[in-house]
């Protein structure tokens, strides 16, 4: 059942793109490029590793991250991007299993919000911040259809 979760700000590190929606999957392969630049600057990620779609156009196509949480603020520089997630609340639903799943969890998560009468801290397509939190790491649960997905997408203060 989704609810309503009040976050603190956390800075971040990502890897920033544009991708079409059938690219999703080979755009997450990148995620060691991310980690590749954590791990040369001596830099530790502080918590699970987040999608952070920022523009959501079903036929453009989407601006996304892949990255992670640290300590403090950082500057990237490439494709590597840093940026600080926003405070605030956030609308947020546990998905288990499949991430082929979260298409359908998403879907159920803004049909709620809908029916709750809430409103996204977005201007059309652009999102201050919609994320998958992905709570399970593969190395522990490499069954994906056992995985740990936390939606969280950020409500208009």
């Amino acid at each position: 059942m989704p609810e309503i979760v009040k976050r603190e700000e956390r800075p971040y590190v990502a890897l920033r793109g544009t991708v079409a929606m059938d690219g999703i999957a080979a755009f997450a392969d990148r995620m060691g490029e991310v980690i590749g630049w954590l791990a040369a600057h001596e830099i530790a990620p502080n918590d699970a590793p987040f999608f952070k779609y920022d523009v959501v156009d079903m036929e453009a196509g989407l601006v996304m991250e892949i990255g992670f949480p640290v300590d403090d603020l950082h500057h990237g520089e490439g494709e590597i991007v840093t940026g600080v997630l926003p405070a605030g609340r956030y609308a947020s639903v546990t998905h288990h299993g499949h991430p082929d799943g979260l298409l359908g969890a998403t879907r159920d998560l803004l049909a709620w919000a809908d029916e709750q009468g809430l409103e996204w801290d977005a201007q059309g397509d652009k999102w201050a911040a919609r994320l998958e939190v992905y709570k399970s790491d593969p190395r522990e649960v490499p069954d994906m259809n056992d995985w740990e997905t936390e939606l969280l997408f950020k409500l208009k203060d």
